[in-house]
Parts: structure tokens; C-alpha cells; sequence
């Protein structure tokens, strides 16, 4: 049998704890995050996702088909997928090792089904504020052009609270499938998800008064940052190293970095996304298409 464990795959670089990794490895295809373990998924036409197969154990290296997601949800005394809560992330919460890394800080056990969906409509950004892992995190932004693959985490109550905690520097919001289309991989529409939208804005690239692109080489983007500013340099600088270094250890030099990004006038306020999540968190089962 295939090792599936985040090690041996690769995949078992925590952000919060290596900020110059962030965002961290995506799930690379449709799986279940089982503890430290990556089950894979079948995604099959015209079926749920709760009855796709997901290889457990050796089942599907010997047979190639698998217990269906929600029986083995169900047999971990698991909540199935239609009462979980689908949510899209553009940043660190694709990374399975990060996802880990948010729950087990709240002493919940790991079982999330993670799948890389097609979404239209949202472009991937930076959050103008500095984490407390002395990272700049990602942020999504409206951008009717945009066309990319995202992973949705299918979360129980306890584990969106958890997530939700993490996430302070965000509001959580429900973005219709209707206006933003979504496509599962396999082939179908997903109905809505939820997305965290940055309470700062996204930063803008002074040379193009466009979003800079975020969720991708921490170290580049904090050297671009650097390069931009000689108030950054003279509070972070003269590296990335020294940045997340000096970033985490005091929250007065994250704030005072926020401040001069302001300052800078490199903040768009990110308006064009929906503007909450609604009174009550729906649930996969509520969002038909």
C-alpha cells in the first residue's frame, strides 16, 4: 500500500510554524485529511460528494474501488458531508498540514474531506496586515476575469468555530455559487461555499495600482515589499529572514508595518464581495446549485 501520510507525500510543512513557506502545499487532488493522513478521493459524475469512494486502508490498491466518503465518515462516528460546512480558501487553510495545525490548537480531531474546485470570479491577493506568524497572508478580491483552482474544506460546527477563531484579521462570508460558479472535479456545480474576506483590504502593487498577487513565494513578496518602501526596510528589513523574524516576536511592529502600508497608500478596500455569512451557518446539504 501507497504511504499516504503527510510526510511521506511531502506535504507536512506547518506555515504558522515556517512563515518563509507560506502558504504551504495545497491538497494536491479530492481526499479525505484523516489525522496526519491524505486518503484520496474518486471523484464520479452525477454522485454527491459523500458517495464518492475514498481509499481506505488497502481497499482501493486491491479492488480500485473504496468505501463510499460519508459510510466512513459514519464509521468514525463522523458528521457526513451534507452536514458540514463547505469553505473556499485562497491561503494557508489549502494546506492540509496547516489545517491540522488549526485543530489540533482547539483539541479537535482531524477528518476533512479537502477538494481542489474550479471558481470563477475571485482573484487571490495579500491581506494588508502582517500575521502574527510574520507572515502577509493571502486575501481573495473580486475580479470577474478570474478563472482558478481553490480547495474547499468541508467543515463540521466545531471545526469551522475553530478555523473561524483563526482567522481574526478576516470575515467570514457565503459566496453563492450562482454569482461565482464553482465546478467540483467531477464535473458538477457546487452550490456556495464560504470564503474569508480581509477586514484590512488587499495590498496594491505601486507599479501597476493593481492587487498584488498573493499566495505565492512569501520570500519574493517580502523582498518586492521591502524593495518598495525604506520605512519597511527600516522596521523589517534588510530580508524576508529578518521580517518574520522581527514580525512575530512583537505585535507593535506587525501593526506599525499595517500602519505603513497605509501610509503608503497601497491598500484597496476590498468592497465587491458579499458582505457576510448570514444568521445561520448553512450547511453542503443546503446549498444546492
Amino acid at each position: 500500500m501507497r504511504r499516504r501520510s503527510l510526510r511521506a507525500l511531502g506535504l507536512d510543512a506547518v506555515p504558522f510554524r515556517h512563515p518563509l513557506e507560506y502558504p504551504g502545499r495545497p491538497a494536491p487532488e479530492p481526499c479525505l485529511l484523516l489525522e496526519t493522513e491524505l486518503l484520496p478521493l474518486r471523484a464520479v459524475p452525477g454522485r454527491p460528494l459523500g458517495a464518492w469512494p475514498v481509499a481506505d486502508g488497502d481497499t482501493w490498491a486491491r479492488d480500485g474501488t473504496g468505501r463510499a466518503l460519508d459510510t466512513l465518515l459514519t464509521a468514525l462516528g463522523r458528521l457526513t458531508t451534507g452536514h458540514r460546512h463547505p469553505v473556499l480558501a485562497v491561503g494557508s487553510n489549502a494546506s492540509p498540514a496547516q489545517m491540522c495545525h488549526k485543530l489540533a490548537a482547539h483539541g479537535l480531531p482531524t477528518a476533512v474531506p479537502m477538494v481542489p474546485v474550479t471558481v470563477r470570479g475571485i482573484g487571490v491577493g495579500c491581506s494588508a496586515h502582517i500575521g502574527r506568524a510574520g507572515y502577509v497572508a493571502a486575501a481573495p478580491y473580486a475580479d470577474p476575469a478570474a478563472e482558478r483552482r481553490l480547495v474547499v474544506s468541508w467543515l463540521d460546527p466545531d471545526q469551522l468555530a475553530a478555523v473561524d477563531a483563526s482567522e481574526l484579521h478576516y470575515r467570514r462570508v457565503l459566496l453563492p455559487g450562482a454569482a461565482f460558479p464553482m465546478t467540483l472535479p467531477s464535473g458538477d456545480p457546487l452550490g456556495g461555499a464560504y470564503l474569508y474576506v480581509s477586514r484590512h483590504g488587499v495590498l496594491l502593487d505601486p507599479a501597476t495600482g493593481r492587487p498584488r498577487p498573493g499566495a505565492e513565494d512569501q520570500g519574493a513578496l517580502l523582498s518586492a515589499l521591502l524593495r518598495s518602501s525604506k520605512r519597511l526596510r527600516t522596521l523589517l528589513g534588510p530580508d524576508p529572514l529578518a521580517w518574520t523574524e522581527r514580525a512575530r516576536a512583537e505585535e507593535a511592529v506587525r501593526a506599525e508595518g499595517a500602519r505603513i502600508f497605509r501610509e503608503e497608500g497601497w491598500i484597496h478596500p476590498e468592497g465587491d464581495l458579499p458582505s457576510g455569512s448570514g444568521t445561520i451557518d448553512l450547511r453542503h446539504a443546503d446549498l444546492t446549485p
